[in-house]
């Protein structure tokens, strides 16, 4: 094995491994997704309440810009005595890193709304709850949208980790590569994790520019 290059190795790989990369790919997605569908509703419900009571901004988002700092792994090991080892922990995990970009950027979004533009809308007669869902958060999508789609591509990566605590994904290939010494391998979880935050940065950029009012767009 030691004497192929490590494209031959690949190639092997793909073929001994090819409904385990499958399955694998499966599992990383559902990884990413769970945690996004979470972080999301909960983050941008976070992002609307700092911007109605603006004493929250330095606890909210302090304390979720503090969870950034923490290591990966180290996120992983104290999530494991609450939910124990597996896929719960993985998705914990990966719902915390989710928060600070999509509920910074709901912040920022809609605080950038132009406030003449509310004073209109409030004018109208429009209750503060009308304000919000039919003015502040359609105007702000596309900022929200970005923070999503960042929050989205850092996890494709930090869902490889989750090999570590048992949670399946990509990551298992990755590590079996490193334990017995076999670069192909490494590139059978590397290659397609990187292949599917391509493919998600893709996605969330066609989004983002459908979500952007015409009058707004750059081009």
């Amino acid at each position: 094995m030691n004497d192929l290059t490590i494209w031959q190795q690949l190639v092997q790989q793909t073929q001994l491994r090819w409904d385990e990369v499958v399955t694998a790919t499966s599992v990383h997605i559902q990884l990413v997704f769970f945690s996004m569908i979470i972080a999301t509703v909960i983050a941008v419900s976070l992002g609307i309440l700092v911007t109605r009571v603006p004493q929250l901004k330095t606890v909210v988002l302090g304390g979720t810009g503090i969870l950034q700092t923490i290591p990966s792994l180290a996120l992983l090991g104290f999530m494991i005595p609450i939910f124990g080892i597996g896929v719960k922990t993985a998705i914990a995990a990966l719902f915390l890193y989710s928060l600070l970009p999509i509920m910074r950027n709901t912040y920022t979004g809609i605080k950038e709304v132009d406030p003449a533009t509310i004073e209109a809308a409030r004018g109208m007669g429009m209750t503060s709850a009308q304000i919000l869902f039919r003015v502040e958060l359609p105007l702000s999508l596309p900022t929200i949208m970005a923070g999503i789609r960042t929050a989205a591509v850092i996890n494709v990566g930090n869902a490889t980790l989750a090999a570590f605590i048992g949670a399946g994904g990509l990551g298992d290939f990755i590590f079996l590569g490193i334990t017995r010494g076999i670069d192909g391998l490494i590139l059978l979880g590397a290659i397609p994790a990187a292949l599917l935050a391509i493919l998600i940065e893709s996605l969330f950029t066609l989004i983002e520019r459908w979500s952007t009012p015409k009058g707004l767009r750059n081009v």
